[in-house]
């Protein structure tokens, strides 16, 4: 890359490239913008956001273009701001701000198309409010709150459109194994059965079969080899084989073959170069 950032996010645009964003230089909060063309293997830079932010959400719309949201930079604290880039021009505007400042939030396209923001933290509470951005007005409205507040979770969206978000972190409760489900149509929440394990900073797959794999992550004591699937139909968790290397703040690829490619990540002893496979 032309810069060098962390906490940054990345979306594929719908040319094949990959849009890279904000972040955090070491020294800098960024605002700066990126694209990585696969044919040549070169980076070059676009316009740059109007705020610098780390810990914020970037998610590709129906249309092509890149919604980012929220995060955190040291002038403003955590944000509200929200603005699109548009692939075509290479420039950002701004859009509708959050109705509640969140960074370690999650992110998720609905089926009618619409996005949906949940949890987090504001900078003083972990949030269990939710809300809707509307592509057609560019506004976004609070629908239904989650029953348990939570940050450093994942958010993954099953086969059938709805959303699942399991484990996290909640400021004066800890580490959390509970899960809860979003139905894409009504957007509100019901709970489902908890993992086995607390855990944040973890992995989830949709596995071809429609199951969902989660893997690794931090129980506040330990990084965690354990590894367990839900079941959308039964809404229950069974554990499955550990992994070899406990990991967590890893990433996580289903591959058409079907199995799971785990990446890197960190544990107490070293940041990982290892890889894994599940299935």
């Amino acid at each position: 890359m032309n810069t060098a950032r962390g906490y940054h996010t990345a979306s594929i645009l719908t040319n094949g490239s990959v849009l890279v964003a904000g972040g955090y230089s070491g020294s800098t909060y960024l605002n700066s913008a990126e694209i990585y063309n696969p044919s040549t293997g070169l980076w070059t830079l676009t316009s740059s956001m109007s705020a610098a932010r780390e810990y914020h959400t970037q998610v590709t719309l129906a249309n092509g273009n890149i919604l980012v949201a929220g995060g955190y930079n040291s002038g403003s604290g955590t944000l509200v701001s929200a603005e699109i880039y548009n692939p075509s021009t290479g420039l950002w505007t701004t859009t509708g701000n959050l109705n509640t400042a969140r960074r370690y939030h999650t992110v998720s396209i609905l089926t009618n198309g619409n996005v949906l923001v949940a949890g987090g933290d504001n900078g003083g509470s972990t949030l269990s409010s939710a809300e809707v951005y509307n592509l057609s007005t560019g506004s976004w409205t609070y629908t239904g709150s989650m029953s348990t507040a939570r940050e450093y979770y994942i958010q993954i969206t099953l086969a059938n459109g709805n959303v699942l978000i399991e484990g996290g972190y909640k400021t004066g409760s800890g580490y959390l194994s509970s899960a809860e489900v979003c139905n894409s149509s009504t957007v509100l929440w019901t709970t489902t059965g908890s993992m086995n394990f607390v855990r944040n900073h973890h992995s989830a797959s949709l596995l071809i079969n429609g199951t969902v794999l989660v893997a690794g992550g931090y129980d506040g004591i330990d990084y965690l080899t354990s590894a367990e699937v839900y079941d959308p139909s039964t809404g229950l968790w069974t554990t499955t084989g550990d992994f070899n290397i406990a990991r967590a703040y890893h990433t996580a690829s289903t591959l058409t073959t079907g199995q799971v490619l785990l990446v890197g990540g960190q544990n107490d002893d070293s940041v990982l170069s290892s890889a894994e496979l599940y299935g």
